[in-house]
C-alpha cells in the first residue's frame, strides 16, 4: 500500500484555485513523521470532500532543494541550538515545471519567522549568482548578521522528494505529503528513506481536520527539519539534541 493509492478517488483542485482559497499567509504548521504503511492507513480515512492538487494530470510533484550554509555550518548551528535569530537559505526547484526559486527563511529577535523568495535560474540552482547573493545578504542583515557579504555560502545539503498537496474545504487548510525522501551531503554521502513519509498540516487559527485525523490514529507533531534533521543524520559528529527523538525513531542506521 502506498500513499499514492489512497488519493486517487479524491476530487482534484488546480493550483490557481488552491492559492485563491488557501493562501495561508499567516498559518500554523505541524509536521508528522510516519512510516509509509501508517501514512497510507491515515490517508485512507480522509474525508471524501478533501481535494488533491493536480497539475497537468499529475497528483505528485518532484522537488529538489539545495541548502546553502557557511563552511562551519552557521545556519545549522543556529537551528540546532535554537537561537532566536537564525536563517535558512535554499533554492527550491519544481522539477516537473522546471522552475526554481531562491528562498530565505529568517527568524528575528521577536521569534517572528519571515519567508520570502525570488525567481532563480534552474541551471544555477547549486550556486548563488550575483543578484541572488545580494538578495540573501539583505535578508541576513535583517536578522542581525554582521557583514553577510563576507560570509562564504556554499551548497551544503541537497534534498529530493515527491510531494502531494491536499486541500480541506471546511477549514480552508492544506496539507502536504512528502515521500521518496533522500538527502545528499556536500561530501557525497547519500541517504534514502523510502519508508519515511512527512505530513505537514498548514492551517489558520483552528487545527485542521488532518491534524485531528492524525491525532485519532495516535500520531503527534514532531520536531523535524529536512535540512537540520537530514544533515544531522548523515553527519553524526554534529550537535543534534534538538532532533534526537526523530533521529532515533526514523533515521537510525543512516
Amino acid at each position: 500500500m502506498t500513499t499514492a493509492t489512497t488519493i486517487t478517488g479524491l476530487t482534484p483542485i488546480s493550483l490557481v484555485e488552491l492559492n485563491e482559497k488557501a493562501a495561508l499567509q499567516t498559518r500554523v504548521d505541524r509536521k508528522y513523521a510516519l512510516s509509509r504503511v501508517d501514512a497510507a492507513m491515515v490517508l485512507s480515512a480522509v474525508d471524501a470532500s478533501t481535494r488533491v492538487l493536480e497539475i497537468d494530470g499529475q497528483r505528485a510533484s518532484s522537488y529538489e532543494s539545495v541548502y546553502f550554509d557557511t563552511p562551519d555550518l552557521l545556519s545549522y548551528r543556529m537551528a540546532a541550538h535554537a537561537r532566536r535569530r537564525r536563517f535558512k537559505l535554499r533554492t527550491r526547484s519544481y522539477l516537473d515545471s522546471q522552475q526554481t526559486w531562491l528562498e530565505v527563511k529568517t527568524r528575528g529577535a521577536r521569534s517572528t519567522t519571515v519567508k520570502d523568495r525570488i525567481e532563480h535560474e534552474l541551471e544555477h540552482r547549486d550556486r548563488l549568482t550575483g543578484s541572488a547573493r545580494d538578495y540573501a545578504d539583505s535578508a541576513l542583515e535583517s536578522v542581525g548578521i554582521d557583514s553577510p557579504a563576507g560570509l562564504e555560502l556554499v551548497p551544503t545539503l541537497v534534498t529530493r522528494y515527491d510531494r502531494t498537496t491536499l486541500f480541506i474545504e471546511s477549514s480552508l487548510s492544506r496539507a502536504t505529503i512528502d515521500n521518496n525522501l533522500s538527502w545528499e551531503g556536500s561530501d557525497g554521502r547519500i541517504m534514502h528513506r523510502p519508508d519515511l513519509v512527512i505530513i505537514e498540516s498548514k492551517s489558520g487559527s483552528r487545527t485542521s481536520e488532518i491534524d485531528r485525523l492524525l491525532w485519532r490514529w495516535g500520531h503527534r507533531p514532531v520536531n523535524i527539519s529536512k535540512f537540520g534533521t537530514g544533515l544531522a543524520a548523515i553527519r553524526p559528529d554534529l550537535p543534534s539534541n534538538k532532533w534526537a527523538r526523530v533521529l532515533r525513531r526514523h533515521f537510525s542506521g543512516a
